[in-house]
């Protein structure tokens, strides 16, 4: 989950297949053919030494390392970040380097980055002179324009030297920088430069950003979230080179793994949490809570490292003095920190993978408005997407794991994840949370956390990708949530993406981030109700579960793509996916299988006496004329009747009677069939079958499997799945034969009647159709008024209200 100001550009990744894409590869010009099942082999990248076509990293895959040592000062009141780093830049890459490429994040808020000169408006529609209904422009959006009028924002940087003490040229290109080296990097060798950097805080509540700092006006404190707060190195990769694409606000971080040493120098009463280990404990912590933090290991429910009391002591003080708190941290991909003196802290060990495995301390940092929903889920939902996630990938690999309270709805790192829902304070002093706000925590921590593991481990570019670690987490979170709590409704099942996907507003998931139209159900949604299907209906779990855990294993502490991806779950599977690819991540095609009809067959026997026979049931079952029922209902006497003397053969023997010429047939057909053929005629005259054919339409494009739900004339019930596969020859239209016992004739059909593919309209899925149920709401109908002009003359007479009884009147509403 992010928070975060959205420009969309208009860049599409080249692995966005369009028809035009596909035309280029493969023309049908004959007939209306459209074969759903074609190879992604060339859409695909070509494998190479560096990605095997078994979607393993290759035997010379490489990417580069980058270790940073930084020390770092918090102006409260300023609210500046001042800071020096060396960096140290080891190439493993096979091409020399003549220069590096850093990302600048913070420069997105400068008012001449390419995402503020881009930004839209998005205000209702405008109407020309005479304007006779304003649009409207809120007052966040104002807030938000007068914030980033009267603060300087961006980066400053100075001082860019190599390790030799000599200046580096430095080129600024929006949210990017490039340092060219004085001497050129080669393959295998490393090299060292230092700067010095600055920068605004900026109020996260006003902007809309991934960090910040939040005011709290009653007891004068700031909450501060640091992230993408120091120049780090953009990733230099086998696939894209140099990943240099500015920061425009959805395209996240693609970065180098590395090693850190971070000096963070903050208010002494301040509470820090970062990613990496706390390596001067006993210089920043009391031995109290030393003391609890050794005990905290071994509790079964978190213990407090610092107390609500406390933090209430803390919020009341404020000081001039100074703590520097030291973290260490050992590959990771980034770095990101929080601080204040509101917050409480409260932690648990995790003891995973047996007690040969380092503990893992789960911890969380709120302040008192996180009440009681924090102080029981946050911690607990810490360990339990641990235990889920360890499950589908591996074993969490760092020491800590925390979840911070702050202004960030949810934002993830190394480590340390941002967190927003609080508790609300009522008037009796208590603070009380909705059902709401707490599925809100519980999943937002679940799935910040899970970050942790996608893309923070798994390392896919989320510049290029968003639903490479969106897409995969949000799955992995619907597991998670499910197994915390099934009755609260997470919004993760198949049908929760079916408004979104049967939309017109939407581009293929297989878009690059920033020119992704409606990025919650494309880059969350859709993904993961896929993988939800791919795991629950198409492969199995066993399958599934095999295949993406290698997948994870494969490309832990690596940079996977999409093709990695699509052909390790292939690999690993042993099942041919292409079409599912291809069409859940590379179309905009909905699933909505229509079951058009269901016709009854009988066997035709060839023998007389049965077939016969059985034309007269037919005929007999059908309704009497109409005009024969009124004729018997007045009683009125046939000619037949009447004159009763007058018969001939005819009277006797309908149109259905056996003749022997007929039967001498039938035994003749009989001599002319072969031993086996006779047996099978025999057989399946004995068994007397029913058969049933199904007629289905795609209406919707999106080749699945079709569910069917089967139910019987004696109430029982049975599942059946066809195969996807059925619509390979045509994907439009197919027909099914179904063959029961013949005491089980069918009475009726439905299609997917547990909702588990996102069909976008279950109505046609049913065979009969079914009544619809639906609503109706009863209302009073409002009188129209016809507008009228101000009454000056009267409303001149209103009594001013004060404040207090503005209030009153509130309260009494």
């Amino acid at each position: 989950m992010k928070k975060a100001v959205v420009t969309l550009g208009a860049i599409f990744l080249p692995l966005a297949l369009s028809s035009t894409v596909m035309a280029s590869a493969v023309e049908q010009t004959k007939g209306s053919y459209v074969d759903k099942f074609r190879q992604l082999d060339e859409v695909l990248p070509t494998p190479n030494v560096y990605r095997s076509a078994a979607g393993e990293p290759g035997e010379k895959y490489w990417q580069q390392h980058v270790n940073y040592d930084i020390d770092v000062k918090l102006d409260e009141n300023a609210r500046r970040l001042t800071a020096s780093q060396t960096i140290e830049y080891k190439n493993n890459s096979p091409h020399t380097l003549k220069y590096l490429w850093l990302q600048l994040d913070q420069n997105i808020f400068k008012s001449d980055s390419i995402a503020e000169r881009t930004a839209t408006f998005n205000g209702s529609a405008l109407q020309g002179d005479p304007q006779p209904k304003a649009t409207k422009l809120s007052l966040s959006q104002l807030r938000r324009q007068q914030f980033m009028s009267d603060n300087e924002l961006g980066f400053t940087i100075a001082n860019v030297k190599d390790d030799n003490g000599k200046e580096l040229k430095v080129t600024v290109v929006d949210t990017l920088m490039r340092i060219d080296l004085n001497e050129p990097l080669k393959p295998g060798k490393d090299t060292e430069f230092s700067m010095d950097f600055a920068f605004n805080i900026v109020e996260e509540d006003a902007v809309g950003a991934r960090s910040g700092y939040e005011h709290f006006e009653k007891d004068g404190n700031d909450i501060f979230l640091l992230a993408q707060w120091f120049p780090r190195l953009a990733a230099y990769t086998d696939y894209e080179a140099w990943t240099n694409k500015a920061f425009l606000g959805s395209g996240e971080f693609t970065l180098e793994f590395g090693d850190y040493d971070v000096e963070i120098t903050v208010p002494a009463d301040h509470i820090v949490s970062a990613t990496g280990k706390l390596d001067n404990a006993s210089s920043v912590l009391t031995r109290t809570q030393r003391n609890r933090l050794e005990q905290a290991k071994n509790t079964k429910r978190p213990v407090f490292i610092v107390t609500e009391d406390e933090a209430l002591e803390n919020e009341k003080e404020g000081t001039d003095k100074t703590k520097t708190w030291h973290f260490k941290a050992e590959n990771v991909r980034d770095f990101a920190w929080a601080s204040s003196r509101k917050f409480m802290w409260d932690a648990k060990g995790y003891q995973q993978g047996g007690n040969d495995q380092p503990l893992v301390m789960a911890m969380s940092f709120f302040p008192k408005e996180g009440g009681d929903l924090w102080k029981k889920y946050s911690t607990e939902a810490i360990v339990h997407t641990m235990e889920v996630y360890s499950r589908f990938s591996f074993d969490y690999p760092y020491p800590v794991a925390q979840s911070v309270n702050g202004p960030v709805g949810g934002m993830e790192y190394p480590m340390i994840t941002f967190n927003g829902p609080r508790t609300e304070l009522q008037d009796d002093g208590s603070r009380t949370y909705s059902q709401a706000e707490k599925r809100f925590l519980i999943g937002v921590v679940i799935h910040e956390v899970g970050h942790i593991y996608f893309p923070m481990v798994v390392n896919s570019d989320e510049r290029q990708w968003t639903w490479m670690d969106e897409g995969l987490n949000s799955f992995l979170d619907g597991v998670a949530g499910r197994e915390w709590d099934p009755t609260i409704p997470w919004g993760v099942e198949p049908r929760d993406v079916v408004a979104y996907m049967k939309s017109e507003n939407q581009v293929p998931v297989m878009t690059q981030s920033d020119s992704v139209l409606r990025l919650g159900p494309n880059a969350y949604t859709k993904p993961a109700a896929a993988l939800n299907i791919l795991r629950e209906v198409i492969l199995g779990r066993e399958l599934f579960d095999f295949a993406f855990k290698e997948y994870a294993q494969r490309w832990k502490y690596k940079r996977p793509t999409p093709a990695d991806f699509f052909r390790t779950m292939e690999e690993a599977s042993g099942v041919d996916l292409d079409w599912f690819w291809r069409g859940w991540f590379y179309s905009t095609d909905h699933v909505d299988i229509s079951l058009d009809k269901v016709y009854q067959l009988r066997l035709d026997t060839k023998n007389p006496d049965i077939d016969f026979n059985r034309l007269r049931d037919i005929e007999a079952a059908k309704p009497m004329p109409l005009f024969v029922e009124r004729n018997k209902a007045e009683a009125k006497k046939l000619w037949v009747e009447e004159n009763s003397d007058v018969t001939d053969f005819y009277d006797e023997n309908d149109r259905f009677t056996v003749t022997n010429k007929e039967r001498n047939s039938y035994n003749k057909f009989l001599k002319g069939l072969e031993p086996w053929e006779r047996k099978v005629l025999d057989r399946a005259v004995a068994e007397d079958k029913n058969y049933y054919v199904l007629e289905f339409s795609n209406l919707g494009g999106l080749v699945m499997p079709i569910l069917l739900e089967l139910t019987y004339e004696d109430g029982t019930k049975e599942d059946r799945m066809i195969p996807a596969e059925i619509w390979r020859r045509n994907h439009k239209h197919v027909q099914k034969l179904i063959i029961t016992d013949k005491n089980k004739p069918l009475v009726s059909v439905t299609v997917d009647p547990r909702w588990e593919t996102a069909d976008v309209d279950v109505e046609n899925n049913n065979y009969p159709r079914r009544i619809i149920p639906s609503r109706i709401e009863v209302y009073k109908k409002e009188q129209s008024k016809a507008k009228v002009s101000r009454d000056i003359m009267h409303d001149i007479k209103t009594e001013l209200k004060t404040d207090d009884e503005k209030d009153d009147a509130k309260e009494q509403e």
